[in-house]
Formats: C-alpha cells, structure tokens, sequence
C-alpha cells in the first residue's frame, strides 16, 4: 500500500563554516522559531546571520514585547556537549544528510547523529509496533529485524519498549539505526540505556532534539515522521486501532512509501491498528521474505547531490497597513482552532495571497498564538 508522495519546499544551501553552523543552531534554538519559520526567515533573509538581527524587529513588530534570540551560550552548551559525546552536526543539504528526509514538508534543518554513518547509504525498512507487545510479536519483530538485516537491509526504529527494542536487538549484528525523541546524550526509556549504547558503538543514533533535553511525549509524533521518512518501506507489528504506529504508517503513505502489516487474531487489541491497515491495502507480511519481495530489487537510496538547487527567489513582500495587517491576522485566528489545519487550506478560506499570508503566520508564531504541527499543520495555541 502507498501513496504519491506530497511534494517537499526548497531548502536553502547549506552553511559551509562552523561559524555558520553554530548560526543555523542559534536561529533554530531561538524562542517561537520552529522548522517552518526556520526556513522561511533565510528565505526571506538569505542567511542565518542575517535572519537573527531581524528576528527581534519581526517580533517587536507582532506585538512580542522583549523578545530574546537563544543566547550565544546556549548554542555553546550544546555544540560542547555534542562534542564531548562524539555528535556530529548533519545540516540539510549536508552531503551526509539523509537525502529521504527532504521529502518531509518539515525536514529536519539539523539532525545530530552518533555512530556509524554509511547506515545511511544503504537500503533501510522500519519497523515499528505496540510497547505492550505479546511475547509472539517480540519474537516476530526480532525475527523479522534479524532477517531483514541479514539481507542488507538497515533496520530503523524509535528504541521505545516493546516492538522498538525487539527489532533493534535482532538487527543488532548488521547495523540499526535508532531514532530517539529526546538529546543524543539522554536515555529514554531508562531500561534501554544500554541498548542505546550499544546502537551508538554499532549501528547509529539519530534524533533533531536539543542535546540534554529528555523525551517527552510531544516529541514522539515528530520522531515517527523521521522512521516514515528514512525508510522505503514501514512494517507494522501488533499496534492498537489509535496508537502511534498508525500515526507512522499513515506518515509513511503521505511520503508514497510501502507500508506493511503482520496480521493479529481479531480479538486481539493489540493486533486492531494492523488488521485496519490489512484491510485498507497494506501488504500482508509473515516473515522477512514477504518484505523482500514487495520491495523489489535491492536499491541503495539516492546519493544528495555534491551541490543542492538554490531556493527560488523570495517573492516580493507585500506592503500593508498596520490595520490591514491586525485585520488579517484576527482573519487568520478565527479561522484557526485546537484541531490542525494545512498552511495551503488556510490560505483559500482566507482569501488572500500566500505572500500576504506567509509573514502574518510568522508574526503570531513568535506571538505564540498560533503553533504549526507535523506535516506542515496549524492550530491555534490553547
């Protein structure tokens, strides 16, 4: 079952100092600035030097009253303890960046990696399930991470209990990659600290969070975008009918990858979420060798290019009053709620042009009024 894949937004090249990159950290770190933002203040501004001395006149003129760009020290903070642990910085358009992730229409800017990344170049299927696995699924999940892993293909998954933790022990002697919601150096869930450790000896440690931050539950939904993304494949094993492995399999088909499902007895909650996906298309999966053949020939992802494609140039801005700006963002916040909204939606119900809509979103974003949400969503901050 899949997709056609939704269509990814420029992104700008890549800093090419590590002054540049310490400025990409800093814009990225700053209060209110999430990835939409990001990408459109060096946009607008051409660098991110540029965009920081803006940001405070962008905010005062939103209504932001003392606004602060992240502290110098707190980009030092990180970067030391990115370099203590042996971190490294992968900036979109990186040549080590993973070039599947620019599918996403909110790629990661910064990825921050530990361990070996060739990973990378190669083939990957992830897989991912229920914490509160049966014993018969953790056996199907390590099984299936052993097989996969024995053909070539990199096993990806979030380390959480359960499925996670099944699927990275069997793939363990080939190499997996864990993408984990909280810093490269904090251990989540406790009892996998050493299972983290070892993917970090052997395999590869991925996650967009600030280092030192633990993982929280609102970080989850955005680390499931990343194992939809990096995969060519998703295979679901035991997941309840609401469960955040639904969440993934449905990011994986908005992205035109393969999802498969193990099929569960039906009066099995835990095997609920799969059964659905079984019965909506999803490819019926009972050992490794299922997987193999709906993919096809083995296939090494795409290498990036040695020189990404320029952003088009910004379209030019327009000029409004004072009252034609608050009428539009008032415009904007009732038509906005709790329940999130694509960007593109938006901009029909309002009625107006997407360059008169791009910067009123920019001022309530750092006014905290409103928040965008994976997948390029808004919705009103409650």
């Amino acid at each position: 079952m899949s997709h056609t894949p939704l269509t990814s937004s420029p992104h700008p090249l890549p800093p090419t100092t590590e002054g540049e990159r310490a400025l990409w950290l800093r814009l990225l770190r700053s209060r209110r600035v999430g990835i939409a933002t990001f990408y459109r203040l060096l946009q607008e501004h051409g660098s991110a030097e540029a965009a920081l001395v803006a940001l405070p006149g962008i905010a005062a003129a939103a209504g932001v009253e003392s606004y602060e760009i992240c502290p110098e020290s707190v980009v030092r903070a990180e970067l030391n303890a990115a370099r203590k642990l042996g971190a490294v910085m992968l900036c979109i358009g990186d040549p080590a960046y993973p070039r599947q992730l620019k599918d996403l229409p909110d790629a990661p800017p910064i990825l921050w990696a530990l361990g070996d990344l060739s990973l990378l170049t190669r083939p990957m299927v992830s897989l991912v399930g229920a914490r509160n696995a049966s014993s018969l699924g953790l056996r199907m999940a390590r099984k299936l991470g052993q097989e996969l892993a024995a053909a070539n293909y990199v096993v990806v998954s979030g380390l959480a209990r359960g499925i996670d933790t099944a699927a990275h022990e069997g793939a363990m002697d080939h190499g997996t990659i864990a993408v984990i919601g909280g810093g490269l150096d904090t251990f989540y869930p406790p009892e996998n600290t050493e299972l983290q450790k070892r993917i970090a000896q052997s395999g590869l440690l991925l996650s967009e969070t600030p280092m030192g931050m633990q993982a929280t539950a609102r970080h989850f939904p955005a680390r499931n975008r990343i194992i939809a993304a990096l995969s060519s494949a998703i295979v679901v094993t035991e997941a309840a009918a609401k469960s955040g492995s639904l969440i993934t399999a449905r990011n994986a088909l908005d992205l035109g990858r393969e999802v498969l499902a193990v099929p569960g007895h039906p009066m099995d909650a835990r095997a609920a979420g799969c059964n659905m996906l079984l019965r909506d298309g999803a490819t019926l999966i009972r050992h490794a060798e299922d997987v193999i053949e709906a993919l096809g020939p083995l296939h090494t992802p795409d290498l990036p290019l040695q020189e990404p494609p320029a952003p088009p140039p910004s379209p030019p801005k327009d000029k409004r009053s004072r009252k034609e700006t608050f009428a539009l963002h008032k415009l904007i916040l009732n038509r906005l709620g709790p329940a999130p909204l694509a960007e593109d939606q938006l901009i029909r119900d309002v009625k107006a042009k997407a360059s008169e809509v791009a910067p009123a979103l920019l001022d309530l974003e750092l006014d905290g009024q409103i928040e965008r949400q994976t997948g390029g969503l808004l919705s009103r901050r409650a």
